[in-house]
């Protein structure tokens, strides 16, 4: 069977969690995948590895907002060249939420991670939410089945985009333990938030949750990776590190705290666990779900909360930590291709 995977909206570096999935998977198929790959790539993302590849320089690939709205626009009306290289395939997947350019002679599948603008609209700008309402409704019109990567996600698409929920697809992300494990270092008296600084990553809040742990506990840091801007007293940032350098603070905080207020999967909590560090963790959208019992939750709108949560898993950080060990061992990306995989021969049938 013979199974094309489109990249051509790879942005490097700005797709986030997208770019992770997208290529995590990608790897994972040239590991434990059963079919025949031929993978399609924009001219800006030449480095995906993992799987037999092409690029497709008739795509107008950019780094500008303006130049790929201009791309995807060219691709969808005078895509024909681009189509043509899809005809021997017997399904083609669109991982990074767009179907471009559009097929309908091949039976293809494409990848929502969520819909956070419909659940969260005054996080986006207005052009944005128009944006994301009318290319999301539409490729999941033209694909003939829809993967997503939680439970909570595949509800919102069948609820938000009027997708049955017998064309919806929930495959969990996987962790790489190659990467995230357990090391020798001593933890420090330090809390840690990985994460960039979107409004619903509800750093406010954490802020003045630390204020009133530093009140009992005087020495308590937080660190942030990825964000910028002013912080209060006890608070340091780092900027955006290297993958390296995150595991060597996974391995080295006393607590991962993840006050996030909205996550199609949450995979930091998971990379976290996977190093043997406790998480404190918000009980937004799908994160129970994926943490389940392996992390202490709470309201990431309740500032005590918060508070209460981290202090507990600072009083019991071996519970907490073999806890999250046995939690992480359950997400492999070698799972996630397999079930891609499944997705493949159900979509060519």
């Amino acid at each position: 069977m013979r199974v094309g995977i489109s990249m051509l909206t790879l942005i490097p570096g700005v797709s986030g969690g997208s770019e992770n999935y997208a290529r995590e998977l990608v790897r994972a198929l040239g590991r434990v995948g059963r079919h025949e790959y031929r993978l399609y790539l924009p001219t800006i993302a030449v480095d995906v590895e993992g799987l037999p590849s092409e690029v497709v320089d008739e795509y107008r690939a950019s780094r500008s907002m303006r130049g790929r709205l201009r791309a995807m626009g060219q691709a969808s009306a005078f895509g024909g060249s681009i189509r043509r290289r899809f005809r021997a395939l017997d399904a083609v997947h669109f991982p990074l939420s767009v179907m471009i350019p559009p097929v309908r002679r091949v039976p293809a599948v494409t990848t929502v991670l969520d819909v956070q603008h419909e659940l969260l609209p005054e996080f986006f700008s207005p052009a944005e939410r128009v944006y994301r309402r009318i290319v999301y409704g539409w490729t999941v019109r033209q694909s003939r089945l829809v993967v997503t990567i939680s439970h909570h996600a595949a509800a919102t698409i069948v609820e938000h985009l009027q997708v049955k929920e017998e064309r919806v697809r929930p495959i969990y992300f996987g962790i790489d333990h190659d990467r995230f494990f357990p090391g020798s270092d001593a933890r420090g008296e330090f809390l840690l938030y990985p994460a960039l600084g979107w409004p619903h990553k509800n750093h406010g809040r954490l802020f003045e949750a630390m204020a009133i742990l530093r009140s009992r506990y005087p020495g308590l840091e937080l660190v942030l990776t990825g964000y910028e801007g002013p912080v209060p007293a006890g608070v340091r940032t780092v900027g955006r590190v290297p993958s390296d350098e995150l595991v060597r603070l996974y391995r080295q905080a006393a607590a991962v705290v993840f006050p996030s207020l909205y996550e199609g999967f949450g995979q930091p909590p998971l990379e976290a666990m996977a190093c043997g560090c406790p998480v404190a963790c918000s009980n937004a959208a799908s994160l129970p779900e994926v943490c389940g019992d392996a992390a202490r939750l709470f309201d990431p709108t309740s500032v005590e909360e918060m508070a209460a949560a981290v202090e507990e898993v600072l009083e019991s950080p071996a519970e907490w930590g073999a806890k999250g060990l046995a939690r992480a061992a359950e997400f492999t990306w070698e799972a996630t291709a397999r079930a891609h995989d499944d997705v493949y021969a159900e979509l060519a049938a």
